[in-house]
């Protein structure tokens, strides 16, 4: 198949990537056309004024003196520029908050005065997901509209699991699931309604047909538009006349969106799908066949996978970067694969062709602590002189555990920080 291997779009690509040294006089020589940004795109490029050595006399050329002189101007105003900086964004695994999950966190809540605090489990990752200019999680259930919470096999979660996400840093999150329906209509307004209260963004379910189901970030002038899309939901239809409620997988539409979403203006599209075989570590044939359906796009740049509920690879379908599932970030589920998690990194460069790219992907391993729920980072938690011995040598098991799953999809240039 395609995956594991770039081809010629992947040779491409290395061409592609920002040189930071490189002043945009020289990018916009390099690229000028008829088809060159104008000067409201983000990507604007300022060229120097040309300068005309024809003369007006008929009887004799400029002289060298006054053609030195006329150019001096030139080429003051083409002195060099900085080009745009880099546009950071993170993603994350399922926030999956099974039944001792929420007592847990009403247990943090009587400390703190509150009836649920889904902090303390979420604050681990600040260090991560505050250092980034857009950090996205997935909110695997919705918010109980009625107040009450449940667990398996219907979902539904404490609304202060909003606020948890909230004071963690992140800046919105993808909705789409399996369980996005668990709840009705009633669930997907609640969860909205409360990621408006905390000013999260959301992608993937929606209130109303205007809603559409999609984030939109701007960043320093950048517009990324991030598309969340689920396999299906568990056997619950969408409401009648709602069929905006919930984004549903599927090729065509996917591609028809990131075309309209780049159309609209975005310098930066990210796909987020909700896929793949539970507990299962590598990618399954409908994972793969959706991969390769929607990609290569030009109007694609990144593609995140959830739903398997272990941590699966990272690679390069076609040029563009896949990754396969980020496994948990924070749930009850007990065995060791499936405490594991894995938050992604990706930097996105200004290309010579004047498009965004992934220029750099960094993997960051994360473990579930039993009984606290804390989400730890892996390699920062080791560093911790505080952490005792039992959780580094579990730390060290999980974080073994995920870069070998990581590592196995063979693609390019992921960083993976050394563990201590």
């Amino acid at each position: 198949g395609t995956v594991g291997g770039m081809g010629a779009q992947r040779v491409a690509n290395r061409w592609r990537w920002v040189v930071s040294a490189v002043p945009l006089a020289v990018l916009a020589a390099a690229c000028a056309s008829p088809d060159a940004p104008s000067a409201s795109s983000p990507a604007t490029v300022a060229t120097a004024p040309t300068t005309s050595t024809a003369t007006t006399s008929t009887t004799s050329p400029p002289t060298p003196t006054t053609a030195a002189t006329a150019t001096a101007p030139a080429r003051a105003a083409a002195a060099p520029a900085a080009l745009p900086q880099p546009v950071t964004m993170s993603f994350s695994g399922d926030l999956l908050p099974h039944l001792p999950v929420d007592a847990q966190a009403a247990a943090y809540g009587r400390a703190t005065g509150r009836r649920y605090d889904f902090g303390p489990m979420l604050a681990p990752m600040r260090p991560v997901v505050g250092a980034v200019d857009v950090g996205v999680c997935h909110m695997e259930v919705p918010v109980a509209p009625d107040g009450r919470p449940s667990g398996y096999p219907s979902f539904g979660a404490p609304k202060e699991l909003v606020d948890g996400a909230a004071s963690a840093g992140f800046d919105g999150c993808s909705t789409a699931s399996n369980h996005s329906l668990d709840r009705g209509s009633a669930g997907v307004k609640a969860t909205l309604d409360e990621f408006d209260r905390v000013k999260l963004r959301h992608a993937g379910t929606g209130r109303n047909a205007w809603e559409a189901g999609s984030a939109l970030y701007v960043v320093r002038g950048v517009k990324v538009r991030h598309l969340s899309y689920a396999y299906g939901f568990n056997g619950y239809r969408l409401p009648a006349g709602q069929p905006w409620a919930a984004n549903q997988i599927d090729p065509v539409r996917i591609r028809r969106d990131a075309a309209a979403a780049r159309k609209a203006g975005a310098d930066i599209v990210v796909v987020s799908l909700h896929w793949g075989t539970e507990y299962r570590s590598a990618p399954d044939s409908f994972q793969r066949s959706v991969a390769d359906a929607i990609l290569p796009s030009p109007d694609i740049d990144l593609v995140i996978g959830h739903h398997a509920h272990v941590v699966q690879p990272i690679s390069m379908v076609k040029g563009t970067y896949v990754v396969w599932g980020l496994g948990n970030q924070l749930s009850n589920q007990s065995a060791p694969t499936q405490r594991d998690g894995l938050t992604v990194v990706a930097t996105f460069g200004l290309g010579w062709d004047l498009r965004w790219h992934v220029s750099a992907m960094e993997a960051v391993p994360t473990w579930v602590q039993p009984g606290t729920y804390k989400v730890l980072p892996a390699v920062l938690t080791l560093q911790d002189p505080h952490t005792t011995a039992a959780t580094k040598a579990s730390l060290r098991a999980s974080y073994d555990r995920t870069v070998a799953t990581v590592r196995s999809g063979r693609a390019p240039g992921v960083r993976i920080a050394a563990r201590p």
